[in-house]
């Protein structure tokens, strides 16, 4: 029988988090480890009919709101009391796995694993509430993941050492071809045209307003260009709003939640992720081995570059020196059909070993 591993999010949809756990759990031997996934939403995730598919169970517990804190922790114990076979609960919801591991600590599951996904918080109505879970998540975690050294740093505290888990991707995915840059390209009528990319939620974190500026000062510099938004969030009224007000309308493409990510990648001519904070951005790693030119805020920690067309630039710099960059660099990029990139921390080829081994060598703890 495989150990079986409840991975605790908020839903299975197209997310960094997300995908990263999607390309690791098809890799994994799951004759050995199989994942069960425990959402905070009712609604079916992107993912969910593959994870069915490969052997995986999915359970919905209410959300985390305030004021469902006692309805949560009822159902977590009865949830635990019918399902005494997860000895690993492995959280990545960062400082709000504070609750789902605290509950799992009281049904004495013996496994219980903080992942840190991310640099900050946004600052929102259970901004005091997050700061809170994040002093005391070293209490009831102990076992201790992060995508990177900044992550890990900020959620723990310099409390605890922690596992370096990369967001590692099947690079074959991504690797860049003419013909599909073509069709896809023809099929957005984008031929001719300087086209920007950014793949994230539409939410304040990534930042999309600012990219909607540069793409403004671009097309008022007479830039053909193009701006492609790809994801969902509940800041998508208020840039469309935005785009309209400056008359960008015909300039920009919100796509929405897309399952052939791999492919737009190949119609961009340079990534941009002016992001206010992040962890390893799984898109960023995603846009290297597409062979992009990529432009990262500053803010978004080193550990995402491997490819030498990868460049960072601070907020605080104008959007004209923004503009500058993204013109020079869609424009001075090496050819992406002779770029090679090896990078053996983000091929999931290699680097799902990492996350197999973790898990049994833990499952020994509980024998």
């Amino acid at each position: 029988m495989p150990i079986r591993i409840l991975q605790v999010v908020n839903s299975m949809n197209h997310a960094g988090l997300e995908t990263m756990l999607m390309n690791y759990y098809r890799n994994i031997d799951r004759n050995r480890i199989q994942f069960d996934f425990l959402t905070h939403r009712d609604f079916v995730g992107d993912y969910d009919s593959e994870i069915l598919e490969m052997g995986g169970h999915i359970y919905h517990a209410p959300r985390l709101y305030p004021q469902n804190y006692v309805k949560y922790f009822h159902f977590m114990r009865d949830f635990f009391a019918e399902h005494p076979e997860y000895k690993i609960v492995h959280s990545h919801i960062d400082s709000m796995s504070y609750l789902p591991l605290l509950a799992a600590k009281k049904a004495g599951v013996p496994i219980r694993i903080a992942h840190s996904h991310n640099t900050s918080i946004d600052l929102d109505y259970k901004f005091i509430l997050k700061e809170l879970f994040r002093y005391k998540i070293v209490n009831v975690a102990n076992e201790f993941c992060a995508c990177g050294q900044e992550a890990g740093k900020y959620l723990f505290r310099d409390k605890r050492k922690f596992t370096y888990i990369p967001n590692a991707i099947d690079k074959n995915n991504f690797v860049y071809n003419p013909n599909i840059r073509r069709k896809i390209r023809k099929q957005l009528s984008l031929n001719g045209k300087l086209v920007i990319g950014n793949v994230g939620r539409l939410v304040n974190q990534k930042n999309q307003s600012f990219l909607i500026d540069i793409l403004n000062i671009l097309i008022r510099n007479d830039i053909n260009s193009h701006l492609i938004i790809v994801g969902v969030g509940k800041k998508e009224k208020r840039l469309k709003e935005k785009v309209e007000k400056l008359n960008l309308k015909k300039y920009v493409s919100f796509l929405g939640n897309r399952n052939d990510v791999n492919e737009l990648y190949q119609a961009m001519d340079v990534f941009v992720m002016p992001s206010l904070y992040e962890g390893i951005p799984v898109v960023g790693i995603e846009a290297q081995f597409s062979g992009l030119p990529c432009i990262f805020s500053e803010n978004i920690p080193k550990e995402v570059a491997f490819s030498k067309n990868s460049e960072f630039i601070s907020l605080k710099s104008s959007k004209y020196d923004w503009a500058k960059l993204i013109y020079k660099s869609a424009n001075n990029s090496e050819s992406r059909e002779i770029l090679k990139l090896n990078n053996n921390d983000y091929d999931i080829s290699k680097s799902y070993r990492i996350l197999e081994n973790f898990y049994l060598n833990l499952s020994r703890k509980c024998e």
